[in-house]
Parts: C-alpha cells; sequence; structure tokens
C-alpha cells in the first residue's frame, strides 16, 4: 500500500546537555501563551461585554497559572485513570512522564474549569465570564496539541487508501489517516472560527455561557468525527463492533452538555452557580 512518508522529525527540537527541548512541550507553551494573549484582547475590548468587562488583564494574567496546572495534572490524571491504569499501575513512575505523550482532552478541561473556577470565586469574578474566556482561546491550545501529536507520531488514524494517507514509523507499513491533522483542523481552526464568530458578530459574550456551551459542544462533535478515521487506544480497542471507542463515549455526553448549557445560558447566568464569585467580593 503506497502513502506520504512521515516527514524526518525528531520530537526532540534540541539538547542542552542533559536537557531535551520537545516539540510536545513547546506546543503546550505555545498553546497557553497565544491563548493567554488572546484572552488578553478579550477583555481589552469593552464593546465585546454588557456593562463593566467582569475580568481585568492583571486577573488573567494570574488566572494562566492555575489554567497550566489544570490543563497538565488533569489531562495527565484523566489519560491515567481512563486509558491506560494497568499500565501505570505496573510502572508508577511513567505517570511523571508526560514527555512521553499520553494526556487526555477530557480529563485536562475538567482540570481548568475546576482551577479556574476555583481561582474566579477568590477573585470575585463570575464564572461564566471565566469559562467562556477560556473557551474562546482553547482552540488554540488544541490546535498546537494536535500538530505535537502528529510530530511524536502518536494517535495516527486507521488505515486508509486516500492519497494522503501517511506511513507512520510506529504504525506498520501501511497508510493511515493523518487523524491528527483532522483533529488541528476541526478541534483548532474550525471551531476557533465559530466561537470568533459568536463572540464578534453575535455577542456572545453578553449571553454568558453561551461561548462555553458551544466549545464544549463543538469539540464534543469534532472529537466524534475524527473518532471514525482515528485507531483506537491499542490497550482498550473498539468498545462496540468496530466503531464505537472511548473517545466517542467520552464525547457524546459533552455534546448534550454543551447544548443544554448553551440552552440554559440566560438562567445559568442568574444563578447561584455564577453569582456566588461576584456576591462573595461585594461582601
Amino acid at each position: 500500500m503506497t502513502g506520504i512518508p512521515f516527514p524526518d522529525i525528531d520530537p526532540v527540537l534540541i539538547h542542552i546537555g542533559p536537557l531535551a527541548i520537545r516539540w510536545y512541550a513547546l506546543a503546550y507553551i505555545a498553546g497557553l501563551t497565544l491563548g493567554w494573549r488572546y484572552i488578553i484582547r478579550l477583555v481589552s475590548s469593552s464593546k465585546l461585554w454588557k456593562g463593566p468587562v467582569p475580568v481585568t488583564p492583571l486577573q488573567i494574567d494570574d488566572a494562566l497559572l492555575w489554567a497550566a496546572f489544570g490543563v497538565i495534572l488533569g489531562g495527565r490524571i484523566g489519560y491515567v485513570l481512563v486509558y491506560d491504569l494497568p499500565q501505570y499501575l505496573a510502572h508508577p513512575f511513567e505517570i511523571i512522564a508526560v514527555w512521553h505523550g499520553g494526556m487526555s482532552f477530557h480529563g485536562g478541561a475538567l482540570g481548568t474549569l475546576i482551577g479556574l473556577g476555583i481561582y474566579a470565586r477568590r477573585q470575585g469574578i463570575p464564572i461564566l465570564a471565566m469559562f467562556d474566556l477560556v473557551s474562546a482561546a482553547a482552540p488554540i491550545g488544541l490546535f498546537f496539541g494536535r500538530i505535537a501529536n502528529f510530530i511524536n507520531s502518536e494517535l495516527w488514524g486507521r488505515v486508509t487508501d486516500m492519497p494522503w494517507g501517511v506511513i507512520f514509523p510506529n504504525g506498520g507499513p501501511m497508510a493511515r489517516h493523518p487523524s491528527q491533522l483532522y483533529e488541528a483542523a476541526l478541534e483548532g481552526i474550525v471551531l476557533f472560527i465559530v466561537l470568533r464568530i459568536l463572540s464578534h458578530h453575535f455577542d456572545a459574550f453578553k449571553r454568558p455561557g453561551t461561548i462555553w456551551g458551544t466549545f464544549i459542544a463543538g469539540y464534543g462533535v469534532a472529537r466524534v468525527v475524527v473518532e471514525f478515521y482515528r485507531e483506537p487506544d491499542r490497550q482498550l480497542g473498539y468498545l462496540y463492533g468496530d466503531w464505537l471507542t472511548m473517545g466517542m463515549v467520552l464525547s457524546i455526553p459533552m455534546i448534550i452538555a454543551g447544548l443544554l448549557i448553551v440552552w440554559q445560558a440566560p438562567q445559568l447566568a442568574t444563578s447561584r452557580f455564577n453569582m456566588t464569585a461576584t456576591k462573595q467580593k461585594k461582601s
């Protein structure tokens, strides 16, 4: 079977003595840094908001650390618990070896929400505003993360005879879908554009929760679509037939939850969930 040979890209960008700087780490740094700069621009534009902007640039600076810890800890813990727990129980020191790959988006998203939710309450920031801002920037990090997956030659797709199939060095001699690039396009570029249109042309930030819910549902849809082309994790395989994967099982509830959040956004904006932080600030 013919295909495009995998490009000769070393997962390690440069060695500085015993220190190895990997593309995987740079992808996380780029995603967090560019996402932070984008959020700063969003909170600097008062016309996007209804009333005073609920978050200051200085608070966004501090929130970056909480987001970074949430992404890394949640992503790693989620992957360990859901995708390969027996392997990590047998080799516990591998749990901290994040440079070998193995991060769960679903775990990272949950970790980020928990971290930023705690930070928002402590700072008196409406929680929905914080979640909306992070969701608007999240596709930037997803794009770079999926590009890093491609460079690492991991999470590749199923065997294909399409002309753009790639022969991955650890995927056997057969051409496979470059599913990492599909995800970079859908979860990164397309989802970013959708959220950008909502925020800048449909006043979505003036309806707290809309961006957050759209992001959750949009990611779920993109992930389910790509799962039909992505090879399931070897240790899990297909959960049913030759099509149902763990990625689908985790993403379908996200679609439902995201749609419910968008539908209930007006009620959520005035609920105790969103207003507790504001009340604490006033007290």
